[in-house]
């Protein structure tokens, strides 16, 4: 989808593409009000912001969406570039694209992840942008944390809160012979096994038999994890009384279960 020709009406095979020093040219004409300079030099960069989302492959978001996302941030780039700056405007830009993608990425996240912690995983992957540009190597997640000033588990767990959701049901491998093999099919359950889901059952079957109250008494002890002087009080009854018909009923359970 990324690579397609046509993104957000625009061939992306016919962008001009200008050197360092009409670009240069234009960026002054803009600083200097020139509109048609600026729309030109915005023209001249969208390659820029189709390479920029091309690194958001993985991701399920529209790359139309993305695109014009990416020149929002383009925009924003020129709007704030410092022309006095020994630095090429594709040095500055391409930051300032990848933030405004990542920060539309996190807003829309189907999970609610809350704000303090988007704000220090956004940080953190500033910092690793620069620590990668500084380095050529890829940063530990102790550098990050230096550079941050929040702790490793920390940073961690931000980084964590913010990746996309994936589906059980997408594939991971697929053969000539339409055999799949899904995330479902490599997630083990230690807690829901077979065994224990017959087990539920069972125990179900064996509640039915106990009379309403005894029932209300378990779901509220067991299912709810209420204290017996909770259910005692929402019951109006005594915690003694609570406790009597807790014991009868788990021994009727056990009985009719075994």
């Amino acid at each position: 989808m990324i690579n397609k020709v046509e993104i957000s009406g625009v061939n992306t095979s016919s962008l001009p593409v200008l050197s360092v020093e009409e670009k240069n040219e234009l960026l002054y004409k803009i600083k200097n009000g020139d509109m048609e300079a600026r729309q030109v030099f915005i023209k001249s960069n969208l390659k820029l912001v189709l390479s920029v989302i091309k690194r958001f492959k993985n991701s399920n978001d529209n790359a139309d969406d993305l695109f014009q996302i990416g020149c929002i941030g383009l925009i924003k780039a020129i709007d704030n570039f410092d022309l006095n700056q020994n630095v090429q405007f594709s040095t500055y830009a391409v930051p300032m694209i990848i933030g405004e993608i990542r920060r539309y990425l996190r807003d829309n996240n189907p999970i609610r992840v809350s704000r303090s912690v988007r704000n220090l995983a956004y940080k953190a992957l500033v910092a690793k942008e620069h620590l990668l540009k500084s380095t050529q190597t890829e940063p530990t997640i102790e550098q990050i944390s230096n550079l941050v000033g929040a702790s490793k588990e920390e940073i961690a767990a931000s980084l964590d809160a913010i990746q996309d959701p994936v589906s059980l049901q997408d594939t991971i491998h697929s053969n000539s012979n339409s055999e799949n093999l899904y995330i479902m099919d490599q997630v083990s359950d230690k807690k829901n096994t077979d065994e224990k889901w017959t087990d539920s059952i069972a125990i179900t079957e064996a509640m039915k038999k106990l009379s309403n109250r005894e029932k209300d008494i378990i779901k509220k002890r067991f299912f709810d994890c209420k204290t017996q002087m909770e259910v005692a009080d929402e019951i109006g009854i005594s915690q003694a009384q609570v406790s009597r018909l807790e014991k009868n009923a788990i021994k009727h359970i056990k009985n009719n279960y075994i």
